[in-house]
């Protein structure tokens, strides 16, 4: 459920070669990039896991799984929120996420009577009240029936943010998320990075190659063990900026489109 606050940026990736030392075309990179959410998809992933005496585990995709008892009660969640379950039918679930004891987000799950399909009517409560609600489509990947199982759906990024690629230090670029406040100096050396910025994961670092003129691979890892690789392409006209995101443990890509400002 914090699933919909996507990090959307920035990682890199392994073993530049020695062959490609600084290069004019990474100028091309250089400049204002903002998301195009029309042109853009992402894949949430949620996982629940039935363990026992009215009790699940939900993993919302921040690698931190959660056990609640199907109660209703505000229970301790991730990031300091609590999280409440409330079974409202057979088939019917609502979730709800508060922090210091404000609503912070509410999902009316809805799972089909062939259990191959939930509906999530999500909504986000912003800190004035104002309230924004999706509807949301999941497939079961794993398990067979109930709520419980791996579920997927593709999914639009919540907002048009905007990526900066800056030049670095003469033999790199520097990538900074506006939107998520975080920071990647890379250099072409094969070396990882560590990530900076406040909302930046602990132990996150970050590495950069070439693959031609006009694209770059990247890697993100976490404590060592890879979390993601991309790949960034420009166009051929240098107007358009498109990531191809493959995280661990998901079938899908994540496609995000960005234009130059």
């Amino acid at each position: 459920m914090f699933k919909r606050t996507f990090p959307l940026l920035l990682a890199a990736s392994v073993l530049a070669s020695a062959s490609w030392a600084a290069d004019a075309s990474d100028a091309s990179f250089v400049g204002d990039w903002k998301l195009n959410l029309s042109k853009s998809k992402v894949i949430d992933v949620m996982k629940v896991a039935s363990v026992g005496d009215n009790k699940y585990s939900f993993d919302f995709g921040a690698g931190k799984p959660e056990s609640i008892v199907l109660d209703s009660t505000d229970q301790p969640g991730i990031f300091g929120t609590t999280l409440a379950v409330t079974v409202e039918g057979p088939n019917a679930w609502k979730v709800v996420r508060k922090k210091d004891g404000r609503i912070l987000l509410t999902g009316l799950w809805k799972l089909s009577e062939d259990s191959k399909t939930l509906k999530d009517n999500y909504t986000e409560f912003a800190p004035d009240g104002s309230a924004t609600t999706t509807d949301y489509v999941y497939a079961r990947t794993a398990g067979t029936s109930g709520f419980a199982g791996n579920w997927e759906s593709a999914i639009a990024p919540g907002e048009a943010s905007v990526l900066q690629v800056r030049a670095y230090e003469g033999d790199g670029l520097s990538f900074i998320d506006t939107s998520d406040k975080e920071t990647k100096n890379l250099k072409f050396d094969g070396k990882d990075y560590p990530d900076e910025g406040a909302n930046g994961t602990s132990g996150s670092t970050s590495s950069i190659r070439r693959v031609n003129e006009h694209t770059l691979e990247v890697t993100d890892k976490v404590n060592g063990k890879v979390r993601d690789t991309r790949e960034i392409q420009l166009s051929s006209d240098l107007k358009t900026l498109t990531m191809t995101v493959h995280r661990e443990g998901r079938s899908k890509p994540d496609i995000l489109v960005f234009e130059r400002q």
